[in-house]
């Protein structure tokens, strides 16, 4: 959070010397909310300033991220309207009721967005936020709230309809284009770890490195959708390569485990090319991975190799083909060309009960709001009671919930003295729209140049949507001062009430937290062994992902500690690359070696059932790999490679879990 010197250097910094392309943002803001309140006072809407304050919710640097988190506020302010009918239909009689049934549809908002990311968390918190604007104000005339309904409805469609308008006709920049640059980033990141992996080297920061490139520039996909054809095109892309890169981190990993099985001689004649390949995956050339293929294949041919370094050579070509296809899916990425057989998204880790918690803190802490405004009987209490059931709902799922709530506040404050100057110092002696315009853009100009600065973007953000709201402009204004004042209070209130409930209840991540994480990598694991193949690595690799990164924060956060959740992790994430390796080596096996390796996979799962990993558990999977291992070596219906590299998963299998179990004493 900035200082206030820190912060006013940022502002005269962001207003005096804007960037060109902060610069160019800030004219669409202004061009997209002047045609909104235009189109909103020549269409007479109720509440013209619901579609200015929407241009600059909506509105972002690059086009599709405006379309996406448009169509999902759309989307939200949609189901928010129908639940407010719903509510005022059933309970405008009991008002009891209607706050209990208020409460509850906050809290599950609240947890929904607590549970998913970007703009589908966004989605869920403008379901609360309208019904909360719309059902709220509602009670005093529940005749009302159809009109009240259909107007909020519109007026938000029309924001959103000019800042999509503008956004793509003007300066566009798109996402799809940025798509393929990060794109890039990730897959250098992703075939570094892969070598650092393969060489034993700095393997902690190269792997977090690289997961969290790939999922950064995952979080960007789902806004390339909505950029047309090349950028579906370059979203499916992003989706192969995405798997591709998880799955070469895997066998890379595995190659190394498997290289610390060998004996001095196997050591000795597979390292030479373990690190040939390691640089070709540096240098990244197509050409450097062709030339190693054609040594690996020479190698192979050796007579007298010892089998463990033979498997250890077999799944090293496993790491060149993967890293070819990954230079291959790049390719297509940056040139916007189909993919075939794109998985689904990466998957994300949910945390079910955080989620709850959230969501009852939102719903506890409305109630608490919402006690203290019946008790009152404060007439602008409704406002209060509202703000803090949306600041709950938007803040919640943050990291640093206290924080953002209270650069929100912030932002409040500064745009009610300015809100004032403007409405009741200026507008009244003005006349005509574009004095209208002129009074309203130069703050929101200026805010909208700080907009661009990380720093002050969230206070910048709450100023302009409050600034706005204070105003109110509309075809007939109103200059109530009294009717000001209170508005102001109760709005700095409810939001202040959010800050204090944020600090009082903090659900950061604790000890709890992280063995959950582990506990959801031992569910996931057991499901891994009968979940369908073709979507299990996305499925799989992006949970893991997401909690490896978790992890590495605990344990950033306490040096001092143990790192055994760090290396559950790290157990987990190999347990499963092994999993997935063997079901991918074993997916055309049938009859008896089909039934022994559904036999094995059961084995597994239940295993995995019984809990975490303890040392007496250690020799569990030894009776169910040997019988694996001696139809593996009955077997002939499966090619010689496939045996070779299904062996070595199982061998894998069995020394991943052992050493798990020991590290769990």
């Amino acid at each position: 959070m900035p200082t206030f010197p820190r912060a006013l250097s940022d502002f005269f910094q962001a207003v005096f010397n804007p960037s060109a392309p902060a610069l160019q943002f800030a004219i669409k803001n202004m061009l997209g909310g002047g045609l909104a309140l235009y189109l909103a006072f020549i269409l007479d809407m109720q509440q013209p300033q619901w579609a200015l304050t929407t241009v600059f919710i909506v509105n972002q640097p690059l086009s599709g991220m405006v379309l996406s988190k448009g169509a999902y506020r759309l989307l939200g302010t949609f189901v928010g309207a129908v639940v407010s009918l719903g509510m005022i239909a059933v309970f405008s009689q009991a008002s009891l009721l209607f706050v209990l049934c208020m409460a509850l549809w906050l809290g599950f908002c609240t947890a929904g967005a607590s549970l998913y990311r970007n703009n589908a968390s966004y989605g869920f918190v403008l379901a609360g936020y309208t019904t909360a604007i719309i059902a709220l104000p509602s009670t005093a005339a529940p005749l009302n709230v159809f009109d009240q309904a259909q107007a909020r409805f519109f007026e938000i469609t029309l924001g959103i309809v000019c800042a999509s308008l503008v956004s793509t006709v003007l300066w566009p920049r798109r996402v799809e284009q940025q798509l393929a640059v990060q794109a890039r980033g990730a897959w250098q990141a992703g075939m570094a770890a892969a070598a650092s992996e393969l060489l034993g080297v700095d393997q902690r920061k190269g792997l977090l490195d690289a997961l969290g490139r790939i999922v950064s520039v995952d979080a960007q996909r789902d806004h390339a959708a909505f950029e047309g054809s090349q950028g579906r095109l370059r979203e499916q892309a992003l989706r192969v390569m995405s798997r591709d890169l998880l799955s070469l981190l895997r066998v890379a990993r595995g190659v190394a485990r498997l290289r610390l099985m060998l004996d001095q001689a196997g050591g000795e004649y597979v390292d030479p090319l373990i690190q040939s390949v390691a640089k070709a995956l540096a240098d990244g050339g197509e050409t450097a991975l062709d030339q190693q293929a054609v040594v690996l294949d020479e190698s192979l041919l050796v007579t007298g190799l010892d089998p463990q370094a033979h498997a250890c050579l077999m799944r090293l070509t496993v790491v060149v083909r993967l890293a070819t296809v990954a230079v291959q899916t790049l390719k297509a990425l940056e040139q916007g060309k189909p993919v075939t057989n794109a998985p689904g998204p990466l998957a994300w880790h949910r945390d079910m009960e955080q989620g709850a918690m959230s969501g009852l803190r939102s719903a506890l802490a409305f109630l608490a709001v919402a006690g203290l405004w019946v008790f009152t009987a404060w007439p602008a209490g409704l406002g209060a009671v509202s703000i803090c059931g949306v600041v709950l709902s938007l803040f919640a799922g943050r990291e640093a919930p206290a924080g953002a709530a209270l650069n929100f506040l912030k932002g409040i404050a500064v745009s009610v003295p300015v809100a004032a100057l403007v409405a009741y110092g200026l507008l009244p002696g003005w006349e005509g729209f574009p004095m209208l315009c002129l009074g309203l853009g130069v703050p929101l100009f200026m805010a909208s140049l700080c907009l661009s600065q990380p720093s002050i973007a969230p206070i910048a953000s709450s100023f302009c949507i409050f600034f706005v709201n204070n105003v109110a402009p509309a075809n007939v204004m109103s200059y109530d001062l009294e009717q000001f004042i209170n508005k102001a209070l109760a709005t700095m209130f409810g939001v202040g009430i959010s800050v204090v409930v944020f600090r009082l209840v903090s659900l950061g991540p604790g000890v709890r937290h992280y063995r959950r994480l582990v506990e959801a990598s031992l569910a996931d694991l057991s499901q891994l062994t009968r979940r369908p193949l073709s979507h299990a690595e996305g499925w799989f690799g992006g949970r893991m992902a997401d909690r490896l990164m978790r992890l590495a924060r605990y344990r950033t956060q306490h040096p001092d500690e143990p790192n055994l959740q760090w290396h559950n992790g790290l157990y987990g994430l190999d347990l499963g690359g092994e999993l997935l390796h063997l079901r991918g080596c074993l997916i055309d096996a049938s009859g008896v070696m089909a039934s022994e390796r559904d036999r094995y996979l059961r084995d597994v799962a239940r295993l995995l059932k019984q809990g975490p990993p303890a040392p007496e558990q250690s020799a569990l999977l030894d009776e169910p790999s040997e019988r694996l291992l001696a139809v593996l070596d009955a077997d002939d219906s499966l090619t010689a490679r496939r045996q070779e590299l299904a062996r070595a998963a199982v061998m894998q299998l069995r020394f991943v879990w052992r050493g798990w179990c020991t590290r769990a004493q």
